[in-house]
């Protein structure tokens, strides 16, 4: 695109009604995105970055985006190799499949399964599911952590998870960061291509947050 930062572009988030779309709204036009809400599939093809957000169980998201029609064009739009973000269970759906409650196909847009936090950890100690607390976000990768939304992140940060279930890609080089809960150690954030997505909610993990969502609006203008 190389447009200037002055200039509108079009950024939708995804409604599939599974979640609350507004946080994540309110934290993009602070950092001076203008985006639209929107489950329109013209609309969500012509989008300059697309967001699929979402909190909730991963069956009936992926029934809901069945249901509307928005799989096919999800993929598609991702194909285009335009920037496209996925949070929390938007970051899930985008595996093969999840095992929660039972086997549930998800996007398969990109390898790996969607599994649990165990109940008990290696210490014998009951573990606490959901996972509701700040936790730290560690580099895989430096260059490829260095030429992300996680760009100028102190390693180490803290940001904000709401979440039982994590993503273990089938391939490590998609892992973007690492976080540590009750002994597990789970990928928190993926990169690969133009596909960026986080488990934790940037849009409720404060100036960290911020600095992500506005790191991603320079991706944006950089297409």
């Amino acid at each position: 695109m190389n447009a200037d930062l002055n200039n509108k572009v079009k950024v939708f988030v995804v409604d599939y009604k599974v979640g609350n779309l507004y946080n994540l709204c309110r934290a993009l036009r602070h950092v001076g995105l203008d985006p639209v809400i929107s489950s329109d599939k013209k609309e969500i093809m012509s989008a300059d970055a697309l967001i699929l957000p979402g909190v909730g169980a991963f069956g009936e998201a992926m029934d809901n985006l069945h249901k509307m029609d928005l799989v096919g064009p999800i993929k598609n739009y991702v194909s285009m190799g335009k920037p496209f973000i996925g949070v929390c269970l938007g970051m899930q759906l985008l595996f093969t499949e999840s095992h929660e409650f039972s086997v549930c196909k998800g996007l398969n847009i990109l390898e790996g399964s969607v599994l649990r936090f165990p109940n008990v950890n290696d210490k014998g100690l009951k573990v606490k599911v959901p996972q509701i607390s700040w936790n730290n976000i560690y580099k895989k990768d430096e260059s490829k952590w260095q030429n992300s939304p996680l760009k100028d992140t102190n390693n180490g940060a803290y940001v904000y998870f709401v979440h039982s279930y994590y993503v273990k890609p089938d391939k490590e080089d998609v892992i973007l960061s690492e976080t540590v809960y009750e002994g597990v150690k789970y990928c928190s954030s993926i990169m690969k291509d133009n596909i960026y997505a986080f488990q934790f909610h940037p849009e409720r993990s404060g100036l960290t947050g911020l600095k992500i969502i506005n790191n991603f609006k320079e991706i944006i203008y950089k297409k």
